[in-house]
């Protein structure tokens, strides 16, 4: 960019001191604006005849070289000069258009680790991250970027992951926690487990995706490319019969008003606008959607989004949080909610099990072991123990049942563990995964975009799942599923569609995988997603916010609109100084704004993809 800069610059100043020059000084006049031209499109011309000599004729190098050396031929050397003198600005802002979109996604890269510290035996050694095992201990201090995924050992910290999730509340962690590579540890020390090597890490996936982002074209992108191959030559030939032709056949046509004619016509008709300002429109999307922790493996993927009919679901760790917490507690007469909790705290303490574990959140404190003996887990079922001398049973429905103890009817939805004393039903306590804060918004938001319907797909049982679908406002709901039964569920809703729309599927799990590879669109949550959900499916949603699916839609149609508008202004553009050109009713200078102009034009509105503050 500096270099062809400074070619503008020096070719402007010649250009400029040429009309200095008296006329009478004809031969000093010419011989500036051959170097000027020189300066300016020397290389363009060079880079023209290497084209030609690999086959590669009819591009945009070779139209610009021979209007501005025909130019200069039939004795318009301003014009020969200002072709190339405008073309080559034209680029520049195209480059700076470019490296523009490019740093916005390529800022990602800067979450590639330099380093990590590494604890082995005695000492902190500092290596390369692909050099690190899978269970050896790194150390990651203040103000540095954690270099492999992980789980924290020791030490509480705050995370900046915004190169992750485009969200800059920082996050906190403790022992216990997972983390990511690619999130800055903005203050304490922290030791961590190494649990993917460098290869499978968050960050490389990421980087992984964003290079390859720009191979997969958009039907946008392939028609501009196929449109652009048999386009050129066509408006070659037809320029060089309008230079040969009507001098030949019209009386008082000379050679020279229709050279200067079909060059005209060379210049306006080079497809550079839509050639480059259509990637670019999805180059930008691309790189306003990673603004947002939103990361599209191609422009292709971002065009289907915008066509999207049928949105379907799955439940768990996508639209709720995955983590199983007490959310209601319904004791009998005679016992309180309290008193119900430490009754199945108490009996489940030893247990290991998921839902001992939310009942021990709920309940807050360490449970006294000394009030507690003879239990007993019954697999399948729950458990029974002796608590304070009294038996207390703690389990499913099959528990009590088995002890032959009546549960009252219209039991809620959920998991629920009933509880019994000495045989008397003492109440129920319901467990359920707790919905996302913006699951209820995201739903609304899809169907306000135009989401035709939306749909659940889900593994839990009945009751649980209309329960969540009721609450969140879906359209259908298909429950008690499991992984094949999904993907013939998804072949009948695609079967419902027209054939012109498209369906997606946003799900987290590896039992995800299969559905996301199948759908139009595969959506994946990212952020605590599996491995093979994330590799299945087309986008990531890092920071596993369901409301990011409607900001990726909203930037897909903003990019289609953006795409549609340059290929309408240039086309209409050309179209028209193509034919003004032809009937010399226009000069080589709109010919030159036609295509210089418009290109700049085109590629000023592509920059609006960057913008993703208002969506």
């Amino acid at each position: 960019m500096k270099r062809r800069l400074w070619q503008i610059i020096a070719g402007a100043v010649l250009f400029a001191a040429a009309f200095i020059v008296p006329e009478e000084n004809e031969g000093v006049r010419l011989a500036i604006f051959i170097t000027s031209f020189v300066v300016t499109g020397g290389d363009l011309v060079l880079q023209a005849l290497k084209n030609i000599l690999k086959g590669q004729v009819f591009d945009e190098n070779f139209l610009m070289s021979i209007a501005s050396i025909g130019a200069f031929l039939i004795g318009e050397h301003p014009e020969g000069v200002a072709v190339m003198l405008f073309y080559q600005t034209g680029e520049l802002f195209q480059s700076y258009a470019v490296d523009k979109s490019r740093r916005s996604i390529t800022d990602l890269m800067d979450i590639r680790p330099d380093y990590a510290n590494v604890r082995r035996g005695e000492e902190v050694l500092r290596v390369d991250p692909d050099e690190v095992k899978v269970g050896e201990l790194i150390i990651v201090k203040a103000g540095e970027r954690v270099p492999l995924d992980g789980k924290v050992l020791e030490g509480t910290s705050l995370l900046d992951t915004s190169a992750l999730t485009g969200e800059s509340v920082p996050r906190e962690v403790e022992a216990g926690n997972d983390i990511l590579s690619g999130c800055v540890n903005m203050n304490g020390v922290l030791v961590v487990e190494v649990i993917r090597e460098f290869g499978e890490s968050t960050v490389n996936r990421i980087l992984d995706l964003v290079e390859n982002a720009s191979g997969r074209k958009s039907r946008s992108e392939q028609f501009i490319t196929r449109f652009a191959r048999y386009y050129t030559p066509i408006v070659v030939g037809v320029a060089a019969a309008l230079a040969v032709i009507p001098p030949l056949i019209a009386p008082g046509a000379t050679f020279r008003d229709w050279i200067y004619r079909g060059l005209s016509f060379l210049v306006v008709s080079c497809p550079c606008a839509l050639v480059i300002s259509i990637p670019l429109s999805f180059f930008g999307g691309i790189g306003g959607a990673s603004r947002k922790g939103i990361l599209v493996k191609g422009g292709n993927y971002l065009e289907a989004l915008a066509q999207t009919d049928i949105m379907v679901f799955d439940k768990t760790g996508t639209l709720t949080k995955g983590v199983f917490n007490v959310q209601e507690i319904h004791p009998e007469p005679g016992f309180s909610e309290d008193m119900l909790l430490e009754l199945a705290v108490l009996a489940e303490s030893y247990s290991n099990h998921p839902i001992s574990a939310s009942l021990k959140r709920a309940y807050g404190k360490a449970p006294d072991d000394k009030r507690i003996t003879d239990m007993e887990e019954i697999s399948g079922h729950g458990v029974h123990a002796t608590v304070d001398g009294k038996r207390v049973l703690a389990g499913n429905s099959k528990l009590v049942s088995r002890f032959s103890i009546d549960i009252p009817s219209g039991q809620p939805a959920g998991t629920v563990v009933h509880v019994a004393v000495e045989n008397l039903y003492a109440g129920h306590i319901v467990i359920a995964d707790e919905i996302k804060d913006d699951s209820a918004q995201a739903i609304r938001e899809l169907k306000a975009a135009g989401i035709r319907q939306v749909v659940m797909l889900t593994g839990d049982n009945q009751a649980a799942g209309e329960k969540v679908a009721a609450e969140l406002g879906f359209d259908k709901v298909y429950t008690g599923l499991l992984p094949t039964d999904k993907v013939s569920k998804l072949e009948e809703l695609l079967a419902q569609k027209p054939s012109e729309r498209k369906l997606a599927f946003v799900g987290d799990g590896i039992n995800d995988a299969p559905v996301l590879a199948r759908a139009d669109i595969g959506i994946a949550m990212g952020g605590l997603g599996s491995d093979a959900a994330i590799e299945a499916s087309d986008i990531v949603i890092m920071n596993d916010e369901p409301s990011k699916i409607v900001t990726a839609i909203r930037i897909s149609k903003k990019t289609l609109k953006t795409a549609t508008q340059n290929i309408v202004f240039a086309i209409g553009v050309k179209g028209l100084v193509l034919v003004l050109s032809a009937f010399r009713i226009t000069s080589m200078w709109a010919a030159i704004f036609a295509d210089v102009g418009v290109s700049f034009l085109a590629i000023l509105n592509s920059f609006r993809g960057l913008n993703v503050k208002n969506l």
